[in-house]
């Protein structure tokens, strides 16, 4: 498809005033190859193959950068989930030597994040599965570039309620191990998860996916907003047809980078994910372009409404731009990550029922809230559910990544740093739910699933 000169202006100004990006150029490399009854032997296999395709990646993005002027913000590698190469060496020393190994090789080839380190454990959990669970928290704490995940969860199958609850005391571990709770940005948990999802902290290479793919994360909320703030006064309608042409604009730059990226590493190219991906920089931030829509403050009355126009504006735009949307695509609320939703937060306008609400019409789910360290794990896997249910329900992706911040009570501030930006605590619930959630087991598969 041509590109016009008019076009080329109009992507080249949000490039220079609007903050738009690409927010990861993530390479999926499957690593099944790669197992050897000598763990020393499998060990080194890994590394090799990630320094090698890594510092590639790294290279080329950097050409591509240059070469169309677009910033690649994040270059990062997902692998096959680690629980299905390390069966036959499943104990925590060796889970704990792999992440060690892996993040070496990350900086090393100077990857940003590496993801992948996980499971699937949407029907059960095997015991390999459950060593990997218990530790989650030292893997996190002794690594700087390892992500991990669960799926824990999909419309088919319902959800593993056993792999919920263990999730609330590990991200308590694991918030006592690292500074300010932050290593638990670096776990999410979801339900239908994505095998070509681009973003971290749950980007891993899917059993259906081939040895290599590229995957392209965009950007753009603050070219969004400011079509947006330029159209005060039309109606709707207008406001969704006006959001969703430039977001056609925006995915035809993303898929130009990500196609001629694979062909330079001479991989497949995989997926353009389209989610509005905000940071903490002033202007980059989807509660801006709520707040630009009309609404005083996001959490106000109507947020909700606000966000699924937002959402459904955004997906008609980057299908109608090509043919290989996939990943999460949509609307991301990470709270920490989201000036506008950390102001919302600090103003009592946003908490977190609210955002469960917001999970309703938006990807992802409750993400990058900060609560009270002295939150029962409980309690912390009873909110899990809550937004995991959503997904279920809905058929449709969610996850939660939630940060107990040991010390610090609601209204607190805390800054996790770079990327991960600041937020006041969120309040949490006081009543109880730990008898309901101890019954354990697994929620059926809703009624939905068997419309296939």
């Amino acid at each position: 498809m041509a590109f016009t000169l008019e076009e080329i202006y109009e992507t080249t100004r949000m490039i220079l005033f609007e903050k738009l990006d690409i927010r990861t150029a993530t390479l999926g490399i499957n690593i099944k190859d790669c197992v050897s009854s000598n763990f020393q032997t499998f060990q080194k296999r890994i590394y090799q193959k990630i320094t090698k395709y890594g510092k590639a990646l790294v290279k080329k993005a950097k050409q591509i950068e240059i070469k169309y002027g677009i910033p690649i913000v994040n270059k990062r590698i997902s692998l096959t989930p680690i629980s299905m190469v390390m069966e036959s060496h499943a104990t925590e020393k060796k889970f704990i030597q792999m992440a060690k190994i892996i993040d070496s090789a990350a900086k090393e080839t100077d990857i940003d994040y590496i993801g992948g380190f996980g499971a699937l454990v949407h029907k059960g959990m095997t015991e390999a599965e459950k060593i990997l669970m218990n530790c989650f928290p030292e893997v996190i704490a002794s690594t700087q570039r390892v992500c991990c995940f669960i799926n824990a969860g999909n419309t088919n199958s319902g959800i593993n309620i056993d792999a919920v609850n263990m999730t609330g005391k590990m991200l308590v571990e694991t918030a006592n191990k690292t500074k300010n709770g932050s290593g638990c940005a670096r776990f999410v948990i979801f339900v239908n998860a994505p095998e070509d999802n681009p973003f971290m902290a749950g980007a891993f290479h899917g059993p259906g996916e081939p040895d290599f793919s590229l995957n392209i994360g965009i950007s753009g909320p603050g070219a969004v907003r400011s079509v947006v703030e330029k159209n005060p006064d039309c109606d709707i309608t207008e406001l969704s047809e006006i959001i969703k042409r430039t977001v056609f604009k925006i995915t035809r730059a993303g898929e130009l980078v990500g196609r001629e990226l694979a062909k330079n590493l001479n991989v497949q190219f995989g997926i353009v994910d389209i989610s509005l991906a905000p940071t903490p920089a002033p202007g980059d931030s989807v509660a801006k372009i709520i707040e630009a829509f009309g609404i005083e403050k996001a959490g106000a009355p109507g947020s909700t409404f606000a966000i699924a126009l937002l959402m459904d504006a955004v997906k008609k735009g980057g299908a109608m731009a090509s043919g290989n949307v996939g990943g999460l695509s949509g609307t991301f609320i990470p709270v920490s990550e989201d000036a506008g939703m950390a102001e919302a937060v600090e103003k009592n306008a946003l908490i977190i029922e609210k955002i469960e609400a917001f999970t309703a019409v938006c990807s992802v789910g409750i993400d990058m809230i900060a609560i009270p360290g002295d939150t029962p794990p409980e309690t912390i896997s009873a909110i899990i559910a809550d937004v995991l249910a959503v997904g279920i329900i809905n058929n449709k992706t969610t996850a939660a990544r939630i940060i107990p911040v040991p010390g610090k009570k609601p209204g607190d501030k805390v800054s996790f740093g770079g990327l991960l930006g600041e937020t006041p605590v969120m309040a949490v619930n006081k009543f109880s739910s730990s008898k309901f959630l101890k019954r354990g087991g697994r929620m059926p598969a809703p009624l939905t699933a068997l419309h296939n």
